[in-house]
């Protein structure tokens, strides 16, 4: 393990709180955000959701529409919809290459995205969840102008989180924060293992 001069690091630390904390009082800025999870690494949906529990721990309102999912029962799903202060629907047909049929991946991505559309005009409700809502993009189920208006559209306050792989260039452009996971390994492909209770379901 490499040797760190003490006196050396505390003046590293130092300075680096001088300028966090100046940053810290140059945002003074509220408003509700847009954060966009993306990338090809596992743990999108799984952020999503620990930023669903943090806005419930605050006591606020929350709504989630999950897109594409629907085949099968996760465990976010049975955990979040018993608790007060959740408004949650699932509306997917399954993943892509499960349904095959384009006409009802399409009618069933409008049926949600109507759903998402109430709650992002609803000052009510604090975060709304749109998980999987990438992928459906990229597919070109809905309209990506009429989303982006929508998401523009809500209320000054209101935080949105939108899930999944391949985030379309223009709604990147649109949000106020992007993270992209990335993999390094997975058991799936590494070691054949299956989706696991509690990890992946």
């Amino acid at each position: 393990m490499q040797k760190v001069d003490p006196q050396r690091h505390a003046e590293r630390m130092t300075h680096k709180q001088k300028i966090m904390n100046e940053r810290i009082a140059a945002a003074d800025k509220e408003q509700g955000v847009l954060l966009v999870l993306t990338g090809p690494g596992k743990g999108k949906s799984s952020s999503g959701f620990g930023m669903l529990a943090r806005a419930l721990g605050h006591g606020m309102q929350v709504g989630v529409v999950q897109f594409i999912k629907g085949k099968f029962q996760t465990g976010e799903e049975a955990f979040f919809r018993q608790l007060p202060n959740v408004d949650y629907h699932v509306m997917g047909e399954g993943y892509t290459w499960e349904t095959q049929d384009r006409d009802k991946d399409i009618k069933a991505a409008e049926a949600a995205w109507s759903e998402a559309c109430r709650m992002l005009a609803d000052d009510s409700y604090d975060l709304v969840l749109l998980d999987e809502l990438n992928i459906v993009l990229r597919h070109a189920y809905l309209d990506i102008d009429r989303v982006l208006d929508d998401l523009q559209a809500r209320p000054p306050m209101q935080h949105a989180i939108v899930t999944g792989r391949h985030a379309p260039e223009a709604l990147v452009e649109l949000a106020d924060t992007v993270t992209e996971m990335k993999v390094v390994k997975h058991a799936f492909k590494e070691q054949g293992v299956k989706a696991q209770q509690g990890v992946e379901l």
